[in-house]
């Protein structure tokens, strides 16, 4: 039983129980990535259409590139969890959710299959062109959750997106010598790193202090942008990356697309 006409062109159908109306004024302004975490494709999406699971995604990409629709884009997908990006922690209702089949930590992180990226990137390309989806605004599930969420991981190709017209990435900078921002120190050069952080979008607050949130935030932001050390050290690699990540932003932080 399909239930509704696909968005996707070409995507199957398989109707989850487990969604609602997004929030009055709210529309989808992300995309948020995430992978199942769990062992086989198939009781991922069972997982995601039963309903004593109250979770659902908008989409699951299986290994083989079958993209499955799961909850309308137009409704708001319970995928998200405790969340926030920009000072927005509804990011169910502000978002599409697409689960990505890959086991994680379960079978020590493998890589996702060249032919399931290549059908992210697809669904992603439709959705961005669907609802004018911003470049900064595909995120992966630690981004809007650090530490409570690492999907979809270090091994997600963010870099292979970007280069297809999704999401927003820099080159990571080189590693050089210098002195890092580390948990326990305090000054200018703590709230800056915080502000930055902010400024694109986690959730920290500016006390000027490297706290534990900090360095939350710090490995979430790694997770995504520097994946190949992620410790939650803003070393000068990691800073410098940052710096231009909000250089070449195409619009405005902190503004809600209009």
């Amino acid at each position: 039983m399909s239930g509704f006409a696909p968005d996707q062109p070409g995507a199957m159908v398989r109707a989850s129980p487990n969604f609602g109306p997004r929030r009055e004024g709210f529309r989808p302004e992300i995309i948020l990535l995430h992978y199942t975490g769990m062992t086989t494709g198939a009781g991922a999406e069972d997982w995601l259409c039963n309903p004593a699971s109250e979770v659902s995604s908008h989409y699951l990409v299986h290994e083989d590139g079958r993209i499955v629709q799961m909850v309308r884009e137009s409704d708001r997908a319970w995928h998200a969890g405790q969340s926030s990006w920009r000072g927005v922690t509804d990011i169910n209702s502000q978002s599409i959710g697409i689960e990505v089949v890959n086991p994680g930590p379960l079978a020590g992180h493998p890589p996702f299959p060249p032919r399931q990226i290549a059908a992210v990137i697809s669904l992603c390309q439709g959705i961005v062109a669907r609802h004018r989806i911003r470049p900064e605004m595909v995120l992966g599930h630690s981004d809007v959750a650090p530490g409570r969420k690492i999907d979809p991981g270090e091994r997600f190709p963010w870099r292979a997106l970007a280069r297809a017209g999704v999401g927003h990435f820099v080159a990571p900078a080189r590693h050089r010598r210098g002195a890092a921002l580390q948990p326990g120190d305090e000054g200018q050069e703590v709230t800056r790193l915080q502000a930055m952080l902010a400024s694109y979008g986690y959730g920290l607050e500016t006390g000027g202090t490297y706290d534990g949130a900090t360095k939350t935030v710090v490995s979430a932001f790694q997770l995504h942008f520097r994946p190949k050390k992620v410790d939650g050290i803003a070393d000068p690699a990691t800073r410098e990356t940052l710096q231009r990540l909000l250089a070449a932003l195409p619009s405005r932080v902190g503004e809600r697309a209009a």
